[in-house]
């Protein structure tokens, strides 16, 4: 597989509707044709015959992939739904262990092209060139993020700056000394290093970085999130959302409070969160099918990620929002659904919250939300009376100690399920 080049991905983006779907329809045949003979997995939740769709309607007729099918098929060498032997693969990752033990993945050599080739169109929409000199402020463990997005930015001649195992001011020190212009990190991460700064006299606004390219949790699609980095490091946020069982599959929009699907690489389908049926509107569970990874597929693979499709003119989707939160994560406080990242873009639009955990519990069949911050102001009454007016609750609001509450290098815990 050939790197793609600007001028075909602009090609591809330029399809209409009706296009788009046929391209889909196409590659999705020639995933099953690739994958059915010889991937086990597959061959036992679909058959091992040929299979051929009509329509992309079809598509919803076949069972979905879930991430316990992956762990729970996996014996000795990792997860069982690779394709080929062990000796035909060149990389491996796991994910975090979030949601469940770490996922072994294996990529083969046209897999991890196919992940490069993805990541083309976020830094497309990231404005990112040659000229740029990009700092990524990851560990180098088996963080699929970090390693994909450093073979892009080498394939399109950036000079890459690999950050992994610096302190935060280190990093700092880093991006003077080097003049990135770009950075890469999660929405927690620009703002741990804005309070480093601050800490250390350090005008973010006089380093060279421009541009940020965030992802691994809700906040790049959050206005009050994305206008703090912004103002604090005087830089252009881009959003992004991947995983590591299924590949780059968003970029942040134009205007920047929503994500697009790369929709000429992945098929997407919206599920109603309280069931298996198509979404009618509203919050939806987040199903994709990667349609260049032959190695180690996903079909019709249920992500837990929560969003808001919105369709334009066009039929094209936006995710308003972008990743609202997890399936797992939703709260029902007193009848009404509260996502984390509805609290975070309140609490974010406080200047003076420093930092902030959620705590949430059961109280009889109900969930009940504790909210801890870190307010240089020390009214918290303040911050309940916006969460009352903003999301018609009354909520739990305490101060927390400066400093007293963890700081993140990587994806932020600040949400702690003590539902059971």
């Amino acid at each position: 597989m050939e790197l793609s080049t600007s001028n075909e991905r602009r090609r591809l983006e330029a399809l209409d509707r009706a296009a788009i779907e046929g391209h889909q329809l196409a590659r999705l045949n020639e995933l099953l044709a690739a994958v059915l003979p010889q991937n086990e997995f597959y061959a036992a939740k679909l058959g091992r015959g040929p299979l051929k769709l009509a329509s992309l309607t079809e598509l919803a007729e076949l069972p979905f992939t879930t991430k316990q099918d992956l762990v729970t098929s996996g014996a000795g060498e990792g997860a069982g739904n690779r394709t080929f032997p062990l000796e035909r693969y060149i990389r491996f990752h796991q994910t975090s262990g979030t949601s469940g033990r770490p996922l072994p993945v294996y990529d083969t050599a046209d897999d991890w092209r196919w992940w490069v080739n993805c990541w083309q169109y976020v830094l497309d929409a990231a404005a990112i060139t040659a000229d740029d000199r990009a700092l990524l402020a990851f560990s180098f463990g088996p963080f699929i993020g970090f390693w994909s997005a450093f073979d892009a930015l080498v394939d399109r001649g950036t000079l890459v700056i690999p950050g992994g195992g610096m302190s935060s001011l280190a990093r700092l020190d880093l991006i003077k000394r080097t003049g990135a212009t770009a950075l890469f990190c999660t929405p927690t991460y620009a703002l741990r290093l804005v309070e480093v700064a601050g800490e250390h006299q350090i005008d973010l606004k006089a380093l060279s970085v421009r541009k940020i390219i965030v992802a691994g949790e809700p906040g790049g699609s959050l206005p009050a999130v994305r206008e703090r980095i912004e103002r604090a490091w005087q830089a252009r946020v881009t959003d992004h959302a991947g995983a590591t069982e299924i590949g780059p599959w968003g970029y942040g929009s134009v205007a920047g409070t929503g994500l697009h699907i790369l929709e000429t690489e992945f098929i997407a389908e919206f599920l109603a969160v309280d069931s298996n049926s198509p979404a009618e509107g509203g919050v939806a569970e987040l199903v994709l099918t990667p349609l260049g990874r032959i190695g180690s597929p996903v079909i019709r693979y249920r992500t837990g990620d929560l969003v808001r499709p919105m369709r334009s003119s066009d039929g094209f989707v936006i995710l308003d929002g972008g990743v609202l939160g997890r399936v797992d994560d939703m709260l029902v406080i007193r009848g009404v659904n509260v996502f984390p990242t509805s609290v975070e873009q309140i609490l974010r639009s406080f200047a003076e919250v420093a930092e902030y955990r959620l705590t949430v519990r059961k109280r009889g069949a109900m969930d009940e939300l504790l909210v801890e911050v870190e307010d240089q102001m020390q009214q918290p009454d303040r911050i309940a009376a916006e969460l009352q007016l903003r999301l018609g609750l009354t909520i739990d609001v305490r101060l927390a100690p400066a400093m007293s509450l963890p700081r993140f290098d990587g994806k932020g815990r600040r949400f702690v399920d003590e539902r059971g």
